[in-house]
């Protein structure tokens, strides 16, 4: 399969995940990749893709779909962020959403190092995420 971007590669979209995983080589790589699991077992027909790939990110940022844009997962220095595309609808009765509150579609999970997020309270988040996805407006509407 052939990504998109300044750096084509023939690597699935899971193997690039993999690989980004592997480079980090620390914290932030084991808690996107138990993430990653989380999504999984959260939505066994999740398709992983990697987008935004340039220069200045390589390898790009990975993203989970189903029906639409469900999450992605960022790594910065001090945090993973985990930005649901369109949080703002989904309900969080535990409050995991904390960060990029103030608009109107995405809400995000900063984790940071030593962090633990609910992984049953995640995994009802990206439940309810593909659930949003499912239910499209009419044309119209």
């Amino acid at each position: 399969m052939t990504t998109s971007g300044p750096e084509q590669s023939d690597d699935t979209p899971g193997e690039l995940i993999d690989a980004k995983l592997a480079s980090l080589g620390d914290w932030r790589g084991e808690t996107l990749g138990r993430m990653r699991k989380l999504i999984r077992e959260a939505d066994p027909e999740v398709i992983e893709q990697v987008k935004w790939r340039k220069p200045s990110n390589p390898s790009g940022v990975p993203v989970w779909e189903h029906g639409g844009i469900l999450c992605t997962g960022e790594v910065y220095k001090g945090y993973v962020k985990l930005t649901f595309a369109k949080g703002a609808g989904v309900d969080d009765p535990t409050g995991l959403f904390n960060a990029s509150l103030e608009g109107n579609t995405r809400r995000a999970i900063d984790i940071r190092e030593g962090e633990e997020v609910d992984a049953e309270a995640f995994k009802a988040l990206v439940r309810e995420a593909v659930m949003l996805n499912g239910q499209k407006k009419p044309k119209g509407a």
